[in-house]
């Protein structure tokens, strides 16, 4: 516009002037007026049109993933009947069968837009990593063929120097191996700026050893196969070949405005917000869960099932979570390995689509104090090549000798190994929510319900079990309505290990984790007590019947020597704190305590018998978690430090030089004039806002004191004792002000903007 360009100077202001006043700006000004109304109206319209849409889901599902439809059908059939072999026997990939594959799998990841592609793994982050590689190859005359071959799809070489690796390499040892994970389909990620060929991938160090997440999971899986499956064949079941572990993870999270999410820097650096009052109103009036989706958030739902059932995830049921402006979406279950590569995409196809609505997902286990905070329920069972649930106890549970010694098996995996699937469950964040009557105790412990409670305690008590306890009709009370199919237990939302009708669910997962930690321990322990039982019934001569009745014995001696383990009652309570002490249950309370059960003597030999994970590897993880730990804290105690002295004390300061200016501007005007209240403020305020200047202080203090001490245990526990107390003496007073201080001058927006406008 001609008076911006115009030199500033006493003629360029009165032109300047003179076009603001005349017809024409107003001209202007209205016309853009209404050009910014019929946009709005034509985005409102073209919002509207697109929540009219009809979604094929039957068509999109599965769009974007290289599954064993599409390999079906683009394949030749004797390397596609090879391939299948190998992911569903888990037999050794014929590499002659490798560059067809490869070939095929890029004709149809180009056919979908995609340009590059990446093997996709999981390092010992806890996030996905990929680097991209086009599909081009230069030819002699300047151009390009789009190429990929066999090799390039089994075999990368990213540098492994620069993720966690615990020991496991030396510092001048860059290389690192990815080897391609054909259990797990290669997907295409759309982004709104790329379109990734993404070949799901485990990864290595250059000797072998596992430096990422998947591996270990793989190896757990199959340690389970194979006690799993010689269990069931000594009981004379010899039609099953294969046992996979099937997985469900219900994903928690919460949705708050980007726009406020950006004015927070401790939501931009940690992740949850490390200050923060309730609001008048939280979750007492228990009317968000369950509670009608907001349209904002629908539309999110709406493009993130769009999204996911894309990429292959079977996100099935969604709905408002406990907490304001919490969210849950729980998938249909899977393979284990599917199950874990499809939650770390869900998470980051999460954040994606947030993004495009104006929203920010926060994964974080505890976001916000005084609230609930999010987990991932690790719904666990057991599945033959024949399609047979494992957990499946039938309708007279009492009769079927199976699942009894394989529920014994569990308990007793569980009692012998609590404080490694403690460790497990372990993160900083987790720290917030565990033991916090929101979230399952710290103590393991296991739920059957009344029925198979009543079952175990026949067979402990008289050698056996002669009936099991059945559900009857429970009547609604209206005639119209029909009488409900009461079943025979309850269920219990205080156990972190419950059993729920044919499979249990590990309640204690947090929700940023990759469930493939928890998962490699349920597998491993569990294998571990099958082997255990094998080695005792493979022993045992005369026949079917005399099998048997061993399995009977095991199943009674597991019972009575691990019931310790088993409580259905309320988990939050004190009682339970000091019956499980009695019990000799351990009670681990913290993320940097429970490291230690890592790389113990029993959890050492126990992954190695299983040929789950050396001693070696088994150590390095125990370093990463300390140092994830400690840098984890210090971050956070580094964002306090910054949101305390550039932030909150100079607000705070700002507030009372007001209040000291009102008192003076109106005492000089009145002196008789009432000023208790402004006085009382003042007094107040300044009380606190030396305790926060005295609080902040010492946390600089004990932070930078951190760097000095060893790098591992000592490091974190310091970290653990001392600068965490330290930092919830900051806190404290910060909160406290922002219940006083006027809104104008409060520097972030607060918990009841950040959880109702949305």
């Amino acid at each position: 516009m001609y008076p911006i360009t115009s030199e500033v100077t006493d003629k360029g202001v009165k032109q300047l002037v003179s076009y603001c006043l005349s017809p024409l700006f107003f001209y202007y000004q209205l016309d853009n007026r209404r050009k910014y109304i019929d946009y709005a109206s034509n985005v409102r319209e073209e919002r509207k049109n697109s929540m009219k849409e009809k979604i094929n889901v039957s068509e999109i599902f599965g769009s974007h993933v290289f599954n064993d439809s599409v390999m079906k059908a683009r394949l030749p059939k004797a390397v596609y009947k090879d391939l299948k072999k190998t992911i569903e026997e888990g037999t050794e990939l014929n590499p002659a069968i490798a560059d067809v594959v490869a070939n095929e799998m890029k004709e149809w990841a180009i056919e979908k837009g995609a340009t590059h592609y990446t093997h996709w793994f999981q390092p010992l982050t806890g996030v996905t990593a990929e680097k991209h590689d086009a599909f081009i190859n230069p030819t002699d005359d300047g151009k390009v063929l789009l190429e990929f071959s066999g090799k390039e799809l089994i075999k990368g070489e990213p540098d492994a120097s620069s993720f966690p690796s615990g020991g496991l390499r030396a510092t001048f040892e860059a290389r690192g191996y990815t080897a391609w994970d054909c259990t797990s389909p290669a997907f295409i990620k759309e982004t709104d700026n790329a379109c990734i060929l993404c070949i799901p991938t485990a990864f290595c160090s250059y000797k072998g050893e596992a430096l990422d997440k998947k591996t270990p999971l793989l190896r757990s899986m199959q340690a389970l196969d194979i006690q799993a499956t010689r269990l069931l064949n000594v009981l004379g079941n010899k039609n099953v070949k294969r046992v996979s572990t099937s997985v469900g993870p219900e994903q928690e999270y919460f949705l708050v405005d980007e726009e406020k999410y950006k004015q927070r820097k401790d939501l931009i650096f940690t992740g949850r917000t490390l200050f923060g009052a309730m609001p008048p109103k939280g979750q007492e009036m228990d009317d968000h869960y369950f509670g009608i989706i907001k349209p904002r958030i629908e539309g999110f739902m709406k493009d993130l099932n769009i999204e996911a059932w894309k990429l292959g995830i079977s996100a099935k049921t969604e709905h408002n979570e406990v907490a304001p402006a919490q969210h849950e979406l729980a998938p249909i279950y899977n393979s284990n390995n599917v199950a874990t590569d499809h939650n770390q995409l869900l998470m980051e196809t999460m954040r994606r689509v947030a993004r495009r609505h104006g929203l920010k997902c926060l994964l974080h286990e505890k976001p916000f104090a005084g609230i609930n905070g999010s987990g991932k329920h690790n719904n666990w069972s057991m599945v033959t090549n024949e399609g047979k649930n494992l957990l499946d106890p039938g309708k007279t549970p009492h009769e079927n000798q199976q699942f009894l010694l394989i529920l014994a098996s569990i308990i007793a995996a569980v009692d012998k190994h609590a404080d490694l699937l403690r460790m497990s469950a372990s993160t900083p964040g987790n720290d917030h929510r565990l033991g916090a009557n929101e979230a399952p105790p710290a103590i393991i412990s296991i739920f059957l319900g009344d029925q198979l409670e009543d079952v175990v305690k026949q067979l402990v008590t008289r050698g056996e079990a002669t009936e099991s306890k059945h559900g009857d009709k429970l009547a609604s009370g209206v005639h119209s309505l029909p009488a409900f199919e009461k079943d025979a237990t309850d269920r219990n939302r205080t156990s972190p290990f419950a059993f729920t009708g044919n499979k249990f669910e590990f309640r204690m997962v947090g929700s940023t984790q990759s469930i493939s930690d928890p998962n490699v321990v349920l597998n491993t322990i569990v294998a571990d007590v099958f082997a255990d039982v094998c080695d005792r019934l493979e022993k045992v001569e005369g026949g079917v019947e005399a099998v048997a009745m061993e399995a009977h014995e095991i199943t009674k001696e597991l019972l009575t020597q691990h019931q310790r383990v088993i409580f259905n009652g309320d988990g939050y309570s004190d009682e339970w704190v000091a019956e499980a002490e009695k019990r000799g249950l351990p009670n681990v309370k913290s993320f940097v305590e429970a490291i230690p059960y890592l790389v113990t003597d029993k959890t050492i030999s126990m992954f190695e018998r299983q040929g789950v994970m050396t001693k070696t590897e088994l150590e390095s993880r125990a370093e990463i978690n300390y140092e994830t730990y400690s840098k984890t804290i210090n971050i956070e105690a580094k964002t306090m430090i910054d949101m305390a002295g550039k932030q909150y004390i100079p607000a705070v300061i700002s507030y009372v030089t007001t209040l000291a200016d009102s008192i003076n501007s109106i005492t000089a005007a009145c002196d008789s004039a009432d000023v208790s209240v402004q006085k009382g403020l003042l007094t107040k305020c300044s009380a606190l806002l030396a305790k926060a200047q005295s609080a902040l202080a010492n946390l600089e203090n004990v932070e930078s004191l951190a760097a000095a001490k060893s790098e591992g245990q000592e490091q974190a526990m310091y970290f653990r004792e001392v600068v965490f107390p330290a930092m919830t003496e900051l806190r404290a007073p910060i909160d406290e002000l922002e219940m006083i201080v006027d809104e104008e001058f409060w520097p972030v927006p607060t918990y009841g903007e950040l959880l109702f406008e949305v």
